[in-house]
């Protein structure tokens, strides 16, 4: 788990890419190269491909065209698939091989450079479609400032639950309706209830939300009944990408006791494209620690490894464009600022959790962070939390003002991480926009 250990070549800041696009302020630089899966416009199966500057290279092209061998070449042709599960289960070893190559492929000098620019397609050519078949989907709730401001919403005698410091807690989520960056959220229908109506009535939900999330795909598996060790939950993790986990939340008000999150949370959720590896977040890997005050994990969920390296600094914007403001041409709002830095749980923490039961994984499985809102106004990872439970209206620069989101809104989502001595690279963005309910507007 130690970051410096996993430094090589690939990470070099001085190294540029011959692909012009893939320069200084793109997402996509040479030390990023994450995956995805594009669709030709004009037809043709959905394949595998790597993301460089605003191109994508084809990977199935890439494994027939000579330049790739072993582990690399092997994880090049299940990367070439319909969706990157085959990848995902391959685990680190052949990604780490392909990840190599393609920066040997990429780089400035490269003698396949005629070659290779052969087999890129301009992002904007391709339908870019979420990653991985989803099998599984499980939303964590890990950011501990968003547990503490929304309990103060809604229990305020009592905002943080006793069990919130001692389990990473989690809910099963619905794979069905998880879509990817780009698309639309139709306002969902639900059962509401008013605090001084008699009985709920089925209206489309007035407090439309997002939640600010990392999504992290999981990549090779575990037996049914063997529970994965701290130390090695890390080898179960294929990737990384922006997860907007979509709410309604006057339905999340009436329904979510006795059992929790259901109808509120289950009508969708947007992704970010592209698969952040492992490999290429090396570098922004941060100490694991808590407050000397907060009880210590169980020994299961601590380790001194874990201690050492488990978090990550990846910054967290949360943009807004209104309806009036794309009519206008102007650019979406920032409307907050976080930080992966605030998660009280980590990444090997929730994996470790999840299969401490025994419970199983797959490739592909899906897994959300839980928002993760920062300590400081401006840095809440929810409209719930900006607007203080919808009291307090926020004001954009052109002068609308927002509790939740109207109709015609489009949230995007984006994060970069960044430290001196390293290259920036970026997500791209998890953007979608808001629609009518069939059974009416707002």
């Amino acid at each position: 788990m130690s970051a410096l250990a996993d430094l090589d070549v690939t990470h070099d800041p001085s190294l540029r890419s011959w692909v012009a696009s893939a320069g200084e302020g793109s997402d996509f630089p040479l030390q990023n190269l994450p995956f995805g899966v594009v669709a030709p416009r004009a037809g043709g199966a959905p394949r595998g491909v790597v993301r460089i500057g605003d191109d994508v290279l084809d990977l199935t092209g890439l494994a027939v065209a000579g330049l790739l061998e072993d582990e690399a070449l092997a994880a090049a042709k299940a990367a070439g698939e319909e969706s990157l599960n085959a990848l995902f289960a391959l685990g680190a070893g052949p990604r780490r091989a392909l990840r190599t190559a393609l920066h040997g492929l990429l780089v400035e000098g490269s003698p396949a450079q005629e070659q290779v620019a052969a087999l890129l397609t301009p992002v904007a050519d391709v339908d870019v479609l979420l990653p991985g078949a989803i099998g599984d989907y499980t939303d964590f709730y890990v950011g501990i400032h968003h547990a503490v401001n929304v309990g103060s919403i809604f229990r305020p005698d009592n905002p943080l639950l006793p069990n919130y410091k001692w389990v990473p807690i989690g809910y099963h989520g619905r794979a069905s309706s998880i879509g990817v960056s780009g698309g639309t959220v139709v306002r969902p229908l639900g059962q509401t209830k008013r605090p001084d109506a008699d009985a709920p009535t089925f209206v489309p939900t007035q407090r439309l939300d997002i939640e600010l999330e990392l999504g992290i795909w999981i990549g090779p598996g575990n037996e049914l009944g063997e529970p994965i060790a701290l130390d090695e939950a890390e080898d179960h993790v294929a990737g990384f990408c922006l997860l907007n986990d979509w709410s309604a939340r006057d339905v999340q008000a009436w329904e979510y006791q006795p059992l929790g999150p259901f109808l509120a949370k289950n009508f969708a959720s947007t992704v970010s494209a592209w698969v952040v590896t492992p490999e290429a977040l090396a570098p922004y890997r941060t100490p694991w620690d808590r407050p000397a005050a907060d009880p210590a994990p169980l020994p299961h969920l601590d380790s001194e490894a874990h201690r050492r390296s488990c978090g990550f600094d990846i910054d967290l914007e949360v943009h807004l464009a209104t309806a009036r403001m794309r009519a206008a041409g102007e650019e979406p709002a920032l409307v907050s600022s976080s930080s992966t830095r605030h998660m009280y749980w980590s990444v090997a923490q929730m994996i470790t959790h999840h299969t401490s039961n025994g419970c199983s994984l797959r490739p592909g499985d899906l897994f959300g962070s839980g928002t993760i809102s920062g300590p400081t106004p401006g840095s809440e990872g929810s409209f719930l939390e900006l607007s203080h439970g919808g009291t307090e209206p926020i004001t954009l620069p052109n002068g609308e003002k927002r509790t939740f989101l109207l109709d015609g809104d489009e949230v995007v989502l984006r994060a970069r991480a960044h430290r001196e001595g390293a290259a920036p690279i970026g997500f791209g963005e998890c953007r979608a926009a808001v629609s009518p309910s069939p059974g009416g507007t707002r």
